[in-house]
């Protein structure tokens, strides 16, 4: 046989050879493709988050007020502050800072103001509120009056997994991950925690809300918490100013303009807070909660309290309050002590 010659048996066999080596290889590259892809798959989201202090401090700013709304709806506070979270970017999404939409709740059977945005399909419509607040309100009245949104309602409100799957379940989202999203974030920053919260101190105008002029008010003492705790009564939600605060200082912290909250609180905005001063955080109500004052509409003035103190213990609009007690119009509605001053 010449040397240039090949021998056909030798060129089988280094071929299979060859072929056997490919395909042990590809196998061996496939395989690791495979594990990768079953890992992304299977390991939680919650790997992937990093704690930031931007996304803590919306926690630390809404989460009483997710609280007050577990107690109000039962949904749990973990749940409602996921979705905040989730929805807006921690407050920075385009609806959240131009229309305080913090849960991307569209326009279907609301009678406010919307804005369009871009969501499923382009220029969509939704929702628009004077501050956040009103969305957190707002967002728990849509789970709780909405009937494919009812067997969550059976859940424990500690069960924020059900929770989380069943507003997926129900079309919340169209988001094929959107359960366990809310469950990292959970996890993550351990908002489970709030579920179990006892209900924020109840709210009393005799007590909390009397405004005084230089005296102590007997009110919970929120003086080491960094962020304002949130209350909430008459359908509405207030803090009490501390040393040194202005309308300025709670807007920035409460994501209100500070024109808007001096006008909540029938003031203007270059107006000095005193410490233990009420501070409405959306337009107070027409007159004083009919659950309790239907059938005793009258308040009888204390030492030292004015009628625009008066407005402010039950949240009712000044200009509302002076049309339900014309007779005080001759004294330029200055009252004195043992005045009826009519709420409901």
């Amino acid at each position: 046989m010449k040397k240039n010659e090949t021998n056909p048996s030798a060129n089988r066999k280094n071929l299979v050879n060859l072929r056997a080596k490919y395909f042990s290889g590809y196998m061996k590259r496939l395989s690791l493709f495979t594990l990768l892809l079953l890992i992304g798959f299977c390991l939680p989201l919650q790997a992937q988050i990093r704690w930031n202090q931007r996304w803590q401090d919306y926690i630390d700013r809404y989460k009483d007020i997710a609280i007050v709304e577990m107690h109000k709806y039962g949904i749990p506070a973990s749940i409602t502050l996921a979705q905040g979270l989730l929805e807006s970017g921690a407050g920075t999404s385009e609806l959240a800072t131009k229309g305080n939409n913090h849960f991307g709740i569209k326009s279907h059977g609301w009678g406010g103001r919307t804005m369009r945005h871009d969501d499923d399909r382009r220029g969509e419509l939704f929702r628009v509120y004077d501050s956040p607040l009103e969305s957190y309100e707002d967002h728990s009245k849509f789970l709780a009056n909405r009937a494919h949104y009812k067997s969550l309602f059976t859940l424990d409100k500690t069960d924020y997994k059900g929770w989380a799957h069943g507003l997926k379940r129900a079309g919340y989202a169209t988001n094929p991950k959107y359960a366990y999203r809310l469950i990292d974030i959970i996890e993550a920053y351990r908002l489970y925690e709030h579920d179990k919260a006892s209900p924020i101190v109840r709210h009393d105008p005799n007590r909390d809300l009397a405004v005084t002029q230089g005296n102590p008010i007997n009110k919970p003492d929120f003086s080491r918490v960094n962020v304002h705790r949130i209350l909430k009564y008459n359908d509405n939600f207030y803090v009490v100013a501390r040393e040194g605060d202005t309308y300025a200082s709670i807007g920035k912290e409460m994501d209100i303009r500070a024109r808007h909250l001096a006008k909540f609180n029938d003031r203007e905005v270059k107006a000095k807070l005193k410490a233990g001063e009420v501070v409405w955080l959306s337009k107070k109500q027409k007159r004083a909660p009919k659950s309790r004052y239907k059938k005793q509409p009258y308040y009888q003035v204390k030492d030292g309290t004015s009628f625009y103190q008066v407005s402010q213990m039950f949240g009712i609009q000044l200009k509302r309050l002076k049309r339900m007690n014309p007779q005080l119009a001759s004294r330029d509605y200055k009252v004195r002590v043992g005045d009826r001053v009519r709420i409901y």
